[in-house]
């Protein structure tokens, strides 16, 4: 038995390609081949990044600027009909947007209260655009800010809370007109609502402990740059309760500054307090602030004024 096996066992390594054949259809020059091929068990380089080469030219770069069409002495405007049309019916788009004196456009949104039978106290709004670029491509951050109106418009006062632990500011700030003075026990009483305000005012050393109250108070926070952090309360108190406040949201200022029944001049002292405010801002060497004003009411359509009189005039250079 085990001569038998020896022989069989000789006859078939003599034949490797007929058992090959047989039983597996893959040549035996493929599995050879494919034994030396080399095994790699680890991940190709990453080959390196090719540089960009910067073109080293001399020329400066070209800065392409907005180019702006003088058409003043053109018989009509580019791209439009012409200058003014002929009769009260027209399509407005093929027309240039009039501009007017703001005494002119107070008096047609006066005009336009009674033509509509609408409320005489209706609010009158401004909206300004600002042009907030500075040099070295720096901008005028968004502000909020609060002001004196030279004819305010409110009838009550504003709500102001004051925080302070010297019972002395405390009792000062109750006789100036605040609506709550305290310390730091406030703090739980206007996370609950139970304490609500316009105006937030505190003393320097408070202000750490009131940090729990900036989610929820937010723009309302006190803080030294809005002039609500200081030590003379009284001061404070006179501002913030009789103050107007406006917030400049991206690039514009959309606010109310009057009622409609008001007098035509306590409009404009108005307008122009705050146009005044708006545009100190900004250094009046670096260009004008205020790019463009639109006026209106709430019920009637909105009219651009020249606003060249009420900004501050820029000084003369030597």
């Amino acid at each position: 038995m085990a001569a038998s096996s020896r022989s069989l066992l000789r006859v078939l390594s003599r034949c490797p390609e007929f058992i090959q054949s047989k039983f597996f259809p893959v040549s035996c020059s493929s599995l050879a081949a494919h034994k030396q091929l080399p095994i790699r068990s680890y991940a190709a380089a990453a080959k390196p990044a090719q540089k960009e080469k910067k073109e080293e030219t001399g020329k400066e770069k070209v800065v392409k600027e907005k180019r702006q069409i003088d058409d003043r002495d053109r018989h009509k405007p580019y791209g439009l009909t012409a200058w003014a049309p002929l009769d009260d019916v027209y399509i407005v788009r093929y027309y240039p947007k009039p501009v007017y004196e703001m005494p002119v456009a107070i008096e047609m949104l006066k005009n336009f209260q009674k033509l509509d039978f609408t409320p005489e106290n209706q609010p009158v709004y401004i909206n300004l655009c600002l042009d907030m670029k500075l040099e070295k491509k720096k901008k005028v951050d968004p502000f909020v800010s609060t002001m004196y109106l030279p004819h305010p418009f409110k009838t009550d006062f504003n709500k102001v809370v004051v925080f302070t632990e010297n019972p002395d500011q405390a009792r000062i700030a109750m006789e100036n007109g605040a609506t709550v003075a305290g310390g730091a026990e406030l703090v739980e009483k206007i996370l609950a609502d139970e304490i609500t305000a316009d105006f937030y005012l505190a003393e320097p050393g408070i202000v750490q402990k009131l940090l729990p109250l900036k989610n929820k108070l937010r723009k309302k926070f006190p803080k030294s740059k809005r002039g609500s952090v200081g030590i003379n309360i009284p001061k404070m108190l006179a501002l913030f309760r009789t103050g107007y406040e406006y917030i400049v949201e991206d690039v514009c200022v959309n606010t109310q500054v009057a009622t409609l029944d008001m007098p035509k001049d306590f409009i404009i002292e108005n307008i122009q307090a705050v146009c005044k405010d708006v545009a100190s801002h900004k250094p009046t060497e670096l260009g004008p602030f205020i790019v463009q004003a639109v006026i209106c009411s709430r019920t009637s359509e909105g009219l651009r004024v020249k606003i060249e009189d009420l900004l501050p005039q820029e000084p003369e250079k030597a």
